[in-house]
This record gives structure tokens, C-alpha cells and sequence, in this order.
């Protein structure tokens, strides 16, 4: 059985009223995504959505410092193969070299590193035969 109306309070709420004089007024009228499917929602619920969406627009890691590193040399590594010059090259795999080398220093948390610095000659001559070919 349904419920019935409570005596003294309206078909339509306070909070419905609000909401259709607005819309009536056109204050949601061209909003941002206006027309557009709510991203995400043919996932799977998810709790820590928006923790997980502001940090991705933040750009701020969640990895652990030693995995931030080794994701850091991997990209470094494709950075060196899209260069356009071999100074670019050297550049680039001196300064993740040397990001590694005071992370086994210093050490970090996490697991372990399993990294050791890039031989810049291998990379280079790598490179050398990607872009002459």
C-alpha cells in the first residue's frame, strides 16, 4: 500500500518548487555538459571517485615514490625516442639518470627501485638507428 500525503504539506515540496521556478527562469540553461551523458556512469560505483578525479586533474600522484620514479624513467626513455636532436637525447636521459641515482642514494619508500641508470650511449645509438632509418 502506498503512502499517503501528509496533512498540511503540499503536492509539490519546497525544495521542487525552488527547483522548477529556477528552471522556469532558465538558470539551468546552458550549464557546462548541458545534453552530454554523465561520464562514468555505466561504471561500477566507485566511493573514492572523486578523490581519485581530483587528483587526476591536480596531476598529483598517488604511486608510491619508487613506482613515481620508475613510471617517471619509462616516460623519460619514450620522451628520448620522440626527440628530434641528439643533444635532446642526452639531455633527457641525464636527468632521469640522475633522479635515479640520488633515489639509490638517498633511497625511497616503497618497493624496491629495480632501477639503475640508463647507459646514454645505448640510448643514443638506439635513437640514431630509429630516426637515420
Amino acid at each position: 500500500m502506498t503512502e499517503r500525503k501528509p496533512p498540511g504539506v503540499s503536492f509539490e515540496t519546497w525544495v521542487d518548487r525552488q527547483i522548477r521556478e529556477a528552471m522556469e527562469r532558465g538558470e539551468f540553461d546552458d550549464l557546462p555538459g548541458t545534453g552530454k551523458p554523465i561520464p562514468g556512469l555505466d561504471k561500477p560505483l566507485d566511493e573514492m571517485w572523486w578523490v581519485k578525479q581530483k587528483m587526476r586533474r591536480e596531476n598529483v600522484s598517488y604511486l608510491p615514490p619508487t613506482l613515481a620514479l620508475r613510471k617517471e624513467a619509462e616516460d623519460a626513455l619514450a620522451a628520448a625516442s620522440r626527440a628530434t636532436a641528439e643533444p635532446e637525447v642526452r639531455k633527457i636521459v641525464a636527468d632521469i639518470n640522475e633522479k635515479i641515482r640520488e633515489a639509490i642514494r638517498t633511497g625511497l619508500s616503497g618497493p624496491p627501485l629495480n632501477l639503475m641508470p640508463f647507459d646514454v650511449e645505448r640510448v643514443v645509438r638506439e635513437w640514431r638507428e630509429r630516426h637515420e632509418g
